[in-house]
């Protein structure tokens, strides 16, 4: 399996679970992940914003799985569950955790969101902007 993360900061635990348990879906051939330009940090929050890409293994002319058969695997793993929106392109994952640092400090609330994408598959926006 090949992995790219050159593109990504390395923040998000959920992110981070979510590549363990697709590291061991045997279909996933290869996974790029990366920031989204939506990341941003305030003095009350931090919201991540990170963007999975995963390629499938081919048999002949058919896919090795689909996205929604990825969906379904990702839903039977207690770490993941199921995906809080979903449809033929994507899926997208919103968790949000709240922080409480030591010494009394004020805490704040991280939101991560995670969107997974088949890699093999052109979404609409690109498109429209000719990639």
């Amino acid at each position: 399996m090949r992995i790219d993360a050159a593109n990504w900061s390395g923040e998000g635990t959920f992110t981070q679970v979510l590549l363990e348990q697709l590291k061991t879906v045997p279909a996933v051939v290869a996974i790029r992940v990366e920031d989204a330009p939506a990341t941003r940090s305030d003095a009350d929050y931090n919201f991540i914003s990170n963007e999975i890409f995963v390629s499938f293994t081919k048999k002949l002319f058919k896919k090795g799985m689909t996205l929604p058969e990825l969906e379904a695997v990702l839903t039977a793993a207690p770490d993941i569950g199921a995906p809080d929106y979903s449809d033929e392109g994507m899926l997208q994952y919103l968790r949000t955790e709240r922080i409480i640092p030591p010494y009394q400090t004020r805490g704040y609330k991280l939101v991560e969101l995670v969107r997974v994408y088949n890699a093999n598959v052109r979404r609409p926006f690109d498109r429209q902007i000719g990639r």
